[in-house]
């Protein structure tokens, strides 16, 4: 009976992950769509940008 109590806490430590784990990598799919979509202009400037903090 104690074997079977720790392979079921075994096995349900696995199942908890992964439901942790597939919540946690769909939950951010929505936010990658309300990202806007920059032009190609306005990727250009943000890069110039960065590039001169650097130096």
């Amino acid at each position: 009976m104690e074997n079977l109590m720790v392979i079921g806490g075994i096995w349900l430590m696995c199942a908890l992950c992964a439901v942790l784990f597939i919540r946690g990598a769909s939950a951010q799919a929505p936010a990658l769509r309300r990202v806007p979509v920059m032009s190609r202009r306005a990727r250009l400037a943000t890069l110039r940008q960065d590039v001169s903090r650097d130096y």
